[in-house]
């Protein structure tokens, strides 16, 4: 049988460019799509959605099982137009959040590209004013000494930072009370600084009577420092601030403290300082909201988990609002990393039961169980299996029941699918609650008595359903039209599963096709990566156009997102197969999973793979090129953590361990570097970094320049001055088609192509 011939012609021209860029806007072609609920109250809420006339908002009410405009979209428009002399359109209106007033009778809102104006609504007349600041905010300064506050849970308090310290705000009169006076520069109350991701926000818990505040004072005096260099005329700036690596003998500390806000008496709980670590995130914020601590409903004690550096030990503790006297209740050991669910808390505090209901992976899987709140002792597993609890959503104490999000439970689906399922907490029958064969993305009220669950699949647009807590479907919200994609020449990508290297492993992935494929041709093979640990190359398998990946193939490939080994929502020896030796990047498992692929599918021309990937991806993407370098012909590696000794700290101690010095006067970290590897190169790669990136500071990318030269290895690098983390996408978009074509598909690509869509 004669060889089947290669796809490669001599010129991919601009039309071809063309048509592919067009599938970049891809998301905005979907009406109708998945539903973000704003809770107006217990159970009402709006929501904003794309239609074939614009953006509209659709409020419901629960408990009836209505759906109506939120307000008159029309006249709203009119009354915009008259208070600004500006032409708005009905559909198109300058809002992004709103809130309604307590009879629902006026909005307000800041407008969406204009920050500065606020505007309230009335709906009965539909005149529109202009929201001002009042005196006292106006003589306080607050817009410039103010960045942001974190209000209490009834709405007439707030809290912020100014000079290091935390301070009160009455939110009616405006005033301001200094409740800490110690705080200094590195070591200051409440702050939000994890090296790599920093803000203004405080971190802070309010107690439920609104007159107490969980925090921390953050040390980081003898953090060391990162530096970044802005370029300009004339000197450049420096940019510093602190950033631990790991193997720093100092890291981010923080010392708990409780404030009395009425009185402004700090209470130091009587611990030594905790890791700025977390059993959610890399570190004590996950989600803008102060990780792991959780308040009892009279507001008199506080529970929290101390995590050790290396997120082997987790130490569940109560502390006395009053005095500061902690209790230690249970303490968990692991051999690899502690998670309490993939960013999510997925235990609970629950004094009014004495019960903590509390996370694990004990058993190979993430279950729940029970144990008794004064000793601690385990009572029993309130579930079990070869399956995952993902995250608690509500916990219903008067009928004892769970509420929790999970996955892999129902056999015969990806095992990705996320699920709704209620248990007791006697444990028992798990009852599952969304039936569909699908992904469902979960919104409880905050009364728990309902929830809006989107479900979809990778190649089933999503349809959104209000349903009764019990898993009754109530009211349809929306169901995805897709047919402007369709008419775009688009087809969903298709899901496959292989197996690992291990050949008995399942692995779940995508393939996307050119639609125009020829099944008498083979094309390249690109593998758009992204090792985790935290996540995968698929992220959730539910709906989505993945405009950029479609795009891409359109230009003559076969595109595959494969999520390996290494990444969650799975089992505990899967989750942490690397650990320890991280410079793996998931790479045997994506070898051996495109190989099958090939040996499924005459059209994929293994003999030419690409891999390519940003951060982690660009990390494993340049990996790929070293430490396989007979299979991986070209790569592009943007913004990769190349060696996660030049990373912050927290990442690489969570996901490779503590770096320790070995026998031969190297160190444990060495087998995850890439510049120990660089030498390797075949193969076309291409690095890219921006210099302003303060998540993934450019210096290990220097790393493997300097190995590169020193090893003679021709290479390309592409450098942004003054971008940060996100690079440029439609620049950087057109330089990975043309590298793709160029060295992968072996044709030229047209000429300083300009790309008009923002990916």
């Amino acid at each position: 049988m004669a060889a089947q011939p290669a796809y490669a012609p001599a010129q991919v021209t601009t039309s071809a460019y063309r048509s592919a860029e067009r599938f970049l806007g891809a998301s905005k072609l979907v009406l109708h799509g998945s539903v973000l609920p704003t809770w107006i109250d217990k159970d009402d809420f709006w929501y904003k959605v794309v239609t074939r006339r614009g953006n509209e908002y659709i409020l419901i009410d629960s408990s009836r099982h209505t759906r109506h405009p939120a307000f008159n979209h029309e006249r709203l428009a009119a009354a915009l137009s008259a208070a600004t002399a500006e032409q708005y359109s009905a559909y198109e209106l300058p809002i992004s959040w709103f809130k309604y007033n307590e009879d629902r009778s006026a909005i307000s809102f800041k407008e969406a590209n204009n920050n500065k104006r606020a505007w309230t609504c009335d709906l009965g007349n539909y005149a529109c004013t202009m929201e001002s600041a009042s005196p006292a905010a106006e003589s306080n300064i607050s817009q410039t000494r103010r960045p942001s506050t974190v209000r209490s849970p009834n709405g007439q308090r707030a809290v912020f930072i100014r000079d290091d310290n935390l301070w009160l705000l009455d939110v009616a009169t405006q005033q301001e009370r200094q409740l800490t006076m110690d705080g200094t520069q590195d070591y200051g109350y409440a702050t939000n600084n994890s090296g790599w991701t920093k803000s203004d926000n405080p971190v802070v818990a309010w107690s439920p009577d609104s007159r107490k505040i969980a925090t921390f004072k953050h040390d980081a005096r003898q953090v060391g420092e990162m530096y970044l260099v802005e370029t300009k005329v004339g000197h450049p700036i420096l940019h510093r601030w602190k950033y631990p690596l790991p193997g720093d003998a100092h890291i981010f500390m923080i010392e708990r403290v409780i404030i009395n806000a009425d009185s402004g008496k700090v209470t130091r709980l009587d611990i030594p300082p905790d890791p700025h670590r977390s059993t959610t995130c890399d570190h004590v914020v996950c989600g803008g909201k102060f990780a792991d601590t959780q308040w009892s409903s009279d507001s008199s004690q506080l529970a929290f988990v101390s995590m050790s550096r290396d997120y082997q030990r987790a130490q569940l503790r109560v502390a006395n609002a009053q005095t500061g006297k902690v209790r230690n209740i249970l303490e968990e050991r692991v051999d690899t990393f502690f998670e309490s669910g993939n960013r999510a808390e997925n235990w609970r505090f629950l004094p009014e039961s004495n019960l903590v209901i509390w996370f694990s992976e004990r058993s190979g899987w993430g279950h729940l169980y029970s144990h008794d709140l004064r000793t601690g002792v385990l009572q029993q597993a309130i579930t079990h299996g070869s399956w995952d609890v993902l995250r608690i959503l509500h916990v219903d104490i008067r009928n004892r029941t769970i509420y929790f999000e999970g996955s892999g439970r129902e056999k015969d689906r990806n095992p990705y699918f996320r699920h709704l399922y209620k248990v007791s907490f006697d444990g028992g029958i798990v009852t599952a609650l969304t039936p569909e064969d699908a992904d469902h993305t979960i919104y409880l009220s905050p009364s728990g008595k309902y929830f809006v669950d989107t479900f979809s699949r990778p190649d089933v647009p999503p349809v959104s359903l209000l349903r009764q807590i019990n898993g009754k479907p109530l009211l349809e919200l929306e169901r995805a039209d897709i047919s402007q994609l369709e008419a775009l020449g688009w087809r969903p990508p298709m899901p496959v599963t292989v197996k690992a290297h291990d050949g008995t492993t399942d692995l779940y992935g995508l393939v996307f096709k050119p639609k125009a494929l020829n099944p008498d041709l083979k094309y390249p093979i690109i593998n758009k990566i992204y090792p985790g640990p935290q996540t995968g190359s698929v992220g959730r398998h539910n709906f989505s156009p993945h405009g950029a990946l479609q795009a891409l193939a359109e230009l003559g490939f076969v595109v595959v997102a494969l999520d390996g080994m290494g990444t969650p929502q799975r089992s505990k020896a899967f989750h942490s197969a690397y650990y320890g030796n991280m410079g793996e990047n998931t790479l045997p498992d994506q070898i051996a999973g495109m190989q099958q692929l090939a040996q499924r599918y005459r059209w994929i021309d293994i003999e030419r793979a690409g891999i390519y990937g940003h951060s982690g991806g660009g990390y494993a993407a340049a990996a790929a090129m070293f430490r396989y370098p007979d299979f991986f012909k070209v790569g592009i590696a943007q913004a990769g953590n190349h060696d996660n000794r030049n990373y912050e700290a927290a990442w690489g101690e969570k996901w490779h361990g503590l770096l320790t010095n070995n026998s031969d006067g190297g160190t444990n970290y060495d087998n995850q570097a890439n510049q120990l590897s660089a030498g390797n190169l075949k193969g076309k790669l291409l690095l890219v970094h921006g210099l302003m990136d303060s998540n993934v500071p450019p210096y290990g990318t220097f790393l493997v320049v300097d190995a590169l030269i020193k090893a003679n290895r021709d290479f390309d690098l592409l450098l942004f001055p003054n971008s940060t983390h996100r690079l440029d996408g439609s620049y950087l978009t057109r330089r990975r088609w043309d590298y793709f074509v160029r060295y992968l598909l072996g044709a030229e690509p047209p000429q300083h192509y300009q790309i008009d869509i923002d990916p």
